[in-house]
């Protein structure tokens, strides 16, 4: 299985970094959010990603990509754990970039890979998204599919003032942390929402999925073309199905967000955590 993880957008919201640099490779303390990501589909099993790219991206595949000059440095100077560790993010993965040529969203994303992930099941992971858990998200539904057959997207439970930020799924049975989805909803209002559980950032699809997004039409009010719109389809043809992932998100394409993330991860590393919390415990005396 191929996991394809969209990295077209602008990511205006972290200008002027993003003016530069790709926001998946805004650092989490010292690693990049595409780099947990992929660690993340690796913890699965994935052992090839496709990368939706746009103008601006290729930095993105240079950072899974050798470094000669750098290792010939590291090298040399005898920083053999530094070399050790360039060296194994060249290693990682088998990476494949795809243009996203126009900016006709999520949906065209997906459907820009569809020459390279062959003809069977494959995994969606947006590149803004993480999921800090004990078990790989990602494979908590692949889990689900290999279970069940069918479609599966990862779904969290959300505050009634965030609903209509998300694709809000309508639910019939549930058996432990798997629903039966019966239709979804591109970011309703709360009033109209069918439940309060979100689709986050995590999908594993038939190509059934693939065949719905080839016909849809781009939305009239924003030009482009919607995954929840081949959800919906999936759901009244082939059924679809829900996984409620265990684990913390962060939306790491909001700044607050991706703030909360890189405390979260750090205060759980050996050689920043306990110095990050004792200076917390300072400053907030201070407040």
């Amino acid at each position: 299985m191929k996991a394809i993880i969209p990295c077209a957008g602008l990511g205006t919201r972290f200008l002027p970094f993003t003016k530069a640099v790709p926001k998946e490779l805004l650092p989490v303390v010292d690693t990049p959010v595409i780099h947990l990501i992929v660690e993340e589909a690796l913890q699965a099993g994935i052992q090839s990603v496709v990368f939706i790219t746009a103008r601006g991206k290729s930095a993105l595949e240079d950072y899974f990509d050798y470094a000669p000059e750098l290792e010939f440095e590291l090298g040399s100077k005898g920083k053999k754990d530094l070399l050790e560790q360039v060296q194994r993010i060249a290693g990682l993965v088998e990476t494949i970039a795809v243009r996203q040529k126009k900016p006709l969203g999520l949906g065209h994303a997906v459907y820009c890979a569809r020459h390279v992930v062959g003809e069977g099941p494959f995994a969606v992971i947006l590149g803004d998204d993480l999921v800090d858990a004990k078990k790989s998200a990602i494979g908590q539904l692949i889990e689900v599919h290999n279970r069940t057959g069918k479609s599966v997207v990862a779904l969290k439970e959300v505050p009634r003032e965030d609903i209509h930020k998300f694709g809000i799924v309508s639910v019939g049975s549930h058996e432990g942390t798997t629903v039966e989805i019966e239709g979804v909803v591109e970011k309703p209002s709360a009033e109209k929402a069918p439940s309060n559980l979100a689709i986050v950032g995590r999908y594993v699809l038939n190509q059934s999925v693939m065949h719905a997004l080839k016909d849809l039409e781009p939305h009239g009010s924003t030009g482009e073309i919607q995954l929840t719109d081949a959800l919906e389809i999936e759901a009244r043809t082939n059924g679809l199905v829900g996984c409620l992932i265990e684990g913390e998100r962060f939306d790491a394409g909001n700044r607050l967000e991706f703030v909360k993330a890189v405390f979260a991860y750090a205060i759980k590393r050996p050689d920043v955590g306990e110095p990050l919390i004792e200076f917390l415990r300072e400053r907030l005396k201070n407040l």
